[in-house]
């Protein structure tokens, strides 16, 4: 095991684990031999060519791909060796990192070694210390026997070889890689993943938390009709797991007409695949109204005895007496219903992973209007905020609040803690409230600030959260903390609480998630001096 593990060392220098959702992977061994082929567009186009050999991926990057055509030689380069996790991985490494680029599983399969020559010894890592290896594989695209043998050391030092296909039942001439270009993971192209990856990995977690589901499946009609027809309450199959819902009538928003704990439910149900990725792997504060948005809420954070056992949670080690222990992970959709179900009308994440509670994934904006601000006030602090990003290269993505302000996260590499984030957050603030003085405070008390606006860069700090994007507010109608274009700054028909829970899904729908951007470009925040 440990030689194993030693092998993969190459790997994890190529790669800035802080940045790259590539996994960094343990080594593990048993099992049946798999291989997989992935199509990569990274600097040039390419297909990594992987087996499963001693407990980690033996790989080769072969140009212009494998080919079922006995009568072509193709070029391939022995690289560095990849742990098992990256098996079944299908999406994109981050611009700027090594092997930066979209991924696909373009085929997958089993394979066996075979001897070159009668009684010759038919250990795979042998045979590829020796420059020799021939295989039968069987995969989806790729089946019959093959071989691959070392031609020289090649460039920059990587060791060429020739992946050839042997004449027998299943060769076929003229056969090219690029005619056959979908994913046997997802069916999809490389320019579909790259458009809509659907997993990204995380080598800056545990193993057992390293992938991260960017889309989940949506709930099927099935599922939201038969919560439809319950009645007052009962038990509510959905997303794989058994609910007891209830007091499904009870009016939880006021509005014309009301909105029940039904219609609440029937919503979270849809926005839950979308709003999950902002939640997994985070504890959750809950702002619990279970007598409806029109009563005092209260803060729970504390998940009750009376939890399902399923439910995703988290044990706070460094919690003192009295203090919050066990904080709900919505790790899956049907955490989130339960929340809901449980009279959590707002939901709000830490900024910071369970795995690390001290290093914040986000740097938060929060333009706090006081009672003097204008909604063109807090326009032209968002344009500035557009504009200081523009310049600095950063990639933020904004909401509304459902309320009266606009929020800005901004996602960070691992590795920053909250003391930088909230530095370099201020740095910026003050910057842009220099330029327009006349409607920034910097006091702390409300009452102090002469009814301006703050820009709150304290929320930067353990367990202090901003409300999630999707997530309702209690108010009349349910208005939404959605997340906007930049663009929509400049639409005149832009309000703070303008995306009511009954319209937002439609406009989901037509636009898709626009905040989407935050998960998936991890970033070095940038001097401002």
């Amino acid at each position: 095991m440990a030689a194993s593990q030693d092998r993969l060392d190459a790997y994890r220098r190529m790669r800035d684990f802080a940045r790259t959702p590539e996994p960094s992977g343990a080594v593990t061994v048993g099992g049946a031999r798999r291989f997989v082929v992935q199509r990569h567009r990274a600097r040039r186009l390419h297909y990594d060519f992987r087996l499963e050999i001693g407990g980690v991926l033996v790989s080769w990057a072969v140009p212009k791909g494998p080919t079922l055509d006995p009568g072509v030689r193709r070029a391939a380069y022995h690289v560095e060796d990849h742990p098992l996790a990256y098996f079944d991985f299908e999406g994109v490494i981050p611009a700027g990192q090594y092997g930066g680029g979209d991924v696909i599983v373009w085929d997958a399969g089993t394979w066996q070694p075979r001897p070159a020559r009668r009684g010759q010894d038919t250990d795979p890592a042998r045979a590829v210390q020796a420059g020799e290896l021939h295989l039968d594989l069987h995969g989806e695209k790729l089946r019959g026997r093959f071989a691959l043998v070392r031609t020289g050391d090649g460039r920059a030092g990587r060791e060429s070889w020739l992946l050839i296909h042997k004449r027998d039942e299943h060769a076929a001439p003229g056969w090219d890689a690029e005619q056959h270009p979908l994913s046997v993971l997802s069916g999809r192209t490389n320019e579909q993943v790259a458009a809509q990856p659907e997993r990204m990995w995380r080598s800056d977690r545990p193993a057992e938390r390293a992938a991260v589901t960017l889309r989940h499946p949506a709930a099927s009609p099935g599922e939201l009709a038969a919560l439809d027809a319950l009645g007052a309450g009962g038990t509510w199959e959905i997303f794989g797991r058994r609910l007891r819902v209830t007091n499904l009538d009870k009016v939880l928003f006021p509005g014309e007409p009301p909105l029940t704990k039904r219609e609440f439910l029937h919503y979270t149900a849809r926005v839950a695949p979308v709003v999950t990725p902002y939640l997994a792997g985070r504890a959750l504060n809950m702002h619990r109204y279970p007598n409806g948005a029109g009563t005092r809420g209260f803060w729970h954070k504390e998940l009750p005895e009376h939890a399902p056992d399923w439910l995703p949670r988290w044990t706070n080690p460094a919690a003192d007496p009295g203090e919050t222990r066990t904080y709900l992970v919505v790790d899956e959709p049907a955490a989130l219903i339960w929340a809901a179900n449980f009279g959590a009308l707002e939901w709000h994440p830490w900024t910071s992973p369970v795995d690390a509670p001290h290093q914040p994934t986000y740097a938060l904006v929060d333009i706090d209007p006081g009672t003097t601000t204008s909604w063109d006030d807090v326009l032209t602090l968002a344009r500035l905020h557009r504009t200081a990003f523009e310049h600095l290269g950063v990639t933020a993505r904004a909401k509304v609040t459902g309320r009266r302000g606009i929020q800005i996260w901004v996602p960070v590499a691992p590795g920053l803690g909250f003391d930088d984030t909230r530095a370099w957050v201020r740095d910026l603030s003050r910057s842009i409230g220099a330029v327009v003085p006349e409607l920034v405070s910097w006091k702390w008390q409300k009452n102090e600030r002469g009814g301006l606006a703050r820009l709150d860069y304290t929320q930067n700090a353990i367990n202090r959260t901003l409300v999630a994007p999707y997530s309702p507010r209690p108010a009349p109608d349910a208005p939404v903390s959605a997340p906007i274009d930049w663009a929509e700054l400049d639409d005149p028909a832009l309000r703070p609480d303008g995306f009511p829970l009954r319209s937002v899904l439609r406009r989901l729908d037509e636009r898709g998630d626009l905040f989407r951007d935050v998960l998936d470009h991890p970033q070095k925040l940038p001097p401002l001096t």
